[in-house]
């Protein structure tokens, strides 16, 4: 949805873009980058899932800068939506001597084995963004607080609504993230807790019935997939009718549902776009937000994210323990790791200035 240089320009600045491609040369392992200064805190593997996305592309680069910052080269891989590609990246970072490991998992529940490995050789693992399950060798979780983006969305929805004023009923339909991410049963977690209610009142009506997780998950959060799913439900459920709000999840998702819709043939002045959610605040859906098509999107400082996600691992390969502020909430099944959680913002037209222009996320050209 948008090129690399213009992801990579927005999220880690042109300055950042320079250095590290200056710094960064490419390998023939899965498409990793490694870093050639000769820095002094040994080498540090970053895993990402994939480049189709422009905010692991910004993930990764943060990463790598502030790691430099400390004093470490870095190896940087991406998995491109492949588990078994990832879990042989790691495993090669492992063999490869790297001192700790960053990994954003593209399949939550397959790194046991190889974080055994790096449990083996006393390499410490910081758990990026979506939590490793069923490991207790997965040692901190640096992330927002996915519960409240859920609710952000969804507060967003009954706010847009004026349900809270006694109007309705509206028609919604449910997009949920990836079944394999563990982020997604906190993001609809979070939401459904705010819907419910006006669900079992009636003032939210799914046409479609379906409400369950189980039915409105997108594997990999993937555009294309929600695109044919709505695609589907309008052709199912509004023969009659029209979509009033829709809970998406992830931008890229936002993009999908809004294209389904446009073919149906709304965005017209007589049938608008409904109320459509997102999150990452990715430079296509500012726009679209811009534009009057997205209404709202979440934003995760992601550069605020890489210097948490780089200070866990130096402080843990320097005998300090690292920062966290929830040591309750995420129980990956085998252990509650350790974490910290950073706090997200709602976005609309009427802030992305304020937030996204005014703290340098975005320059105010790139959303013209």
């Amino acid at each position: 949805m948008r090129t690399r240089r213009a992801a990579l320009t927005a999220i880690a600045g042109a300055a950042s873009l320079a250095l590290t491609l200056t710094a960064c040369g490419q390998s023939g392992n899965g498409g990793s980058k490694e870093d050639a200064d000769g820095a002094k805190g040994g080498t540090i593997g970053i895993a990402m899932p994939t480049k189709s996305s422009e905010r692991w592309i910004g993930d990764g680069n943060n990463v790598v800068r502030d790691l430099k910052a400390l004093g470490y080269k870095t190896k940087l891989v991406y998995g491109e939506d492949d588990p078994d590609q990832q879990v042989s990246q790691i495993e090669n970072l492992i063999t490869q001597g790297v001192k700790g490991l960053i990994i954003a998992a593209i399949d939550n529940k397959s790194l046991n084995n190889v974080l055994q490995q790096a449990a083996d050789a006393k390499i410490p693992v910081i758990s990026y963004d979506r939590l490793i399950l069923g490991t207790k060798n997965v040692d901190y979780y640096a992330s927002f607080d996915n519960t409240k983006v859920g609710e952000l969305q969804a507060n967003f929805i009954v706010d847009k609504l004026g349900l809270k004023d006694g109007k309705g009923p509206f028609n919604i339909e449910l997009f949920a993230g990836s079944n394999d991410d563990n982020n997604t049963r906190y993001f609809f977690g979070g939401a459904m807790s705010v819907l419910q209610p006006y669900i079992d009142s009636k003032k939210l009506v799914v046409k479609s019935g379906q409400t369950r997780l189980t039915q409105v998950t997108t594997l990999r959060w993937d555009g294309t997939t929600a695109q044919k799913r709505m695609e589907d439900l309008l052709t199912s459920s509004y023969k009659t009718g029209k979509v009033d709000a829709v809970l998406s999840p992830y931008d890229g998702i936002s993009i999908g549902i809004i294209s389904a819709l446009k073919s149906d043939g709304y965005g017209s002045k007589d049938k608008p776009l409904p109320v459509i959610t997102g999150q990452d605040a990715e430079l296509a859906s500012v726009k679209s937000i811009i534009s009057g098509q997205q209404t709202q999107t979440v934003y995760k400082d992601l550069r605020k994210l890489a210097k948490v996600a780089a200070s866990m691992i130096d402080d843990s390969l320097n005998g300090k323990k690292p920062e966290v502020n929830d040591t309750k909430t995420y129980d990956n099944g085998t252990k509650v790791v350790p974490a910290y959680l950073l706090e997200p913002v709602s976005v609309d037209k009427s802030n992305y200035t304020k937030e996204l222009v005014d703290t340098g996320y975005y320059k105010a050209s790139e959303l013209k």
